[in-house]
């Protein structure tokens, strides 16, 4: 068998060395054109800039071997899944997501495993691979570690010691005629006064439903506790539940002096504040008669390949490179956001960075978001009422056991 495929070989071989010249005395290879390959990839909107440049250093990297038409197309992350499941053939070839959406891409097979997943893990932190990685099988590239929040200050007004507590940091903001702000319109938020409490909220086996026993009635702490400690932040005079827009409003026009969010508005503080910008952990807050520390969902961003692109060779090359060391220090450079790829996470600017130290000190306090779709709703629906300062009266330990419910709901 071996013999014969010897064989045809240098048959072949034979046939091209006499008919591969022609009379100019070149060979007909001069004459191929490289293959097209046609990518399209989706990212926020606010990548925009950072993905077109990196395409484009893509593009030059392997200039010759294909001819490559390569776009960016805007898709919100936390929309993505929907998108692309909604008709995976039609769907971007590489696409940034929220890692809390890895485990449905991969069961609705949008996802294949990645193929050199060692070298991928050897090169991320540990954190990020986990939230890759479904049943020992890592399912897409880390592009970044920081999906969570903290707490931005403006020193001007509010002391080292004073943003340590809940209380301080409001008793800073009424005294100085300013605010506060966290967006309690945001289940993702709202897990900060339930995360450290006892209080428990998660996924059941199925991978689909929740469980939730934040309306419980006994205890240490008690829901009611939580929802009465929320009540009293409420209708502090240096509080306001404002959106992620509306805080960095406030920022910029001088009417916010602290609130939650997250490193991809560091630059925008700090250009806001200059030297007065400050980031630390959530700070603890009075519930049930004693100091709790806020905790905080946390979660990383990652590049898909989708299973049913045309080019999954030149996909996952692309996905790679959008991931690789020297993009993710590009990516921390333009948009303030922290590394997942190990080298550039140790680099003294990201290890300089306020913000970044701030979400690695809130990562003691930080739990993987892993819940399914039911519980977004229920809990912006009570935390919008606390908000408001409950106007309607209805009884607290009532709206609890309806938001438990609604969480909980197959």
């Amino acid at each position: 068998m071996k013999r014969t495929i010897y064989g045809l070989l240098l048959g072949i071989l034979c046939t091209a060395a006499l008919t591969g010249c022609n009379s100019e005395g070149k060979t007909d290879f001069d004459n191929v054109e490289s293959p097209k390959v046609e990518l399209v990839v989706w990212g926020a909107e606010e990548d925009t800039e950072l993905m077109n440049q990196i395409i484009e250093s893509f593009q030059t990297k392997y200039q010759g071997e294909a001819d490559f038409q390569i776009s960016f197309e805007v898709q919100g992350e936390s929309q993505c899944k929907d998108a692309l499941i909604g008709g995976l053939e039609d769907g971007a070839d590489v696409f940034t997501f929220a890692d809390d959406q890895l485990k449905a891409l991969a069961a609705a097979g949008a996802l294949d495993p990645i193929e050199n997943a060692e070298e991928i893990r050897s090169r991320n932190l540990s954190s990020a691979v986990d939230a890759a990685t479904v049943n020992d099988q890592l399912y897409a590239y880390p592009l970044t570690a920081d999906n969570g929040y903290f707490l931005y200050y403006n020193k001007q007004y509010i002391t080292e010691e004073q943003v340590k507590t809940l209380d301080g940091i409001l008793e800073a903001a009424a005294a100085n005629g300013r605010l506060f702000t966290m967006d309690w319109s945001s289940a993702w938020y709202v897990y900060s006064f339930f995360g450290n409490t006892g209080l428990q909220v998660g996924l059941n086996d199925d991978g689909i439903t929740n469980y939730c026993t934040w309306n419980q009635a006994d205890g240490e702490i008690r829901g009611v506790d939580v929802a009465q400690a929320m009540l009293r932040i409420a209708g502090n005079p240096g509080f306001s539940s404002y959106t992620d827009e509306e805080f960095l409003d406030g920022v910029r026009n001088g009417s916010v002096i602290a609130g939650v969010s997250g490193v991809w508005n560091s630059v925008a503080v700090k250009e806001a504040w200059g030297e007065n910008a400050g980031a630390s952990k959530l700070p603890v807050y009075s519930c049930g008669g004693r100091q709790i520390q806020m905790a905080s969902f946390s979660g990383c961003k990652l590049i898909g390949v989708n299973a049913y692109s045309k080019y999954p060779e030149w996909a996952a090359r692309l996905a790679e490179w959008i991931t690789n060391e020297e993009n993710q220090q590009l990516r921390f450079k333009m948009r303030g956001q922290g590394p997942s790829n190990i080298a550039a996470a140790d680099s003294e600017e990201v290890r300089q960075s306020p913000a970044i130290a701030a979400l690695l000190e809130q990562s003691e306090f930080s739990q993987l978001q892993r819940v399914g779709g039911k519980f977004w709703d229920p809990v912006s629906k009570f935390a919008g009422n606390m908000a408001a300062g409950n106007p309607s009266g209805q009884s607290l330990q009532e709206q609890l056991d309806e938001m438990a419910e609604g969480i909980s709901a197959r």
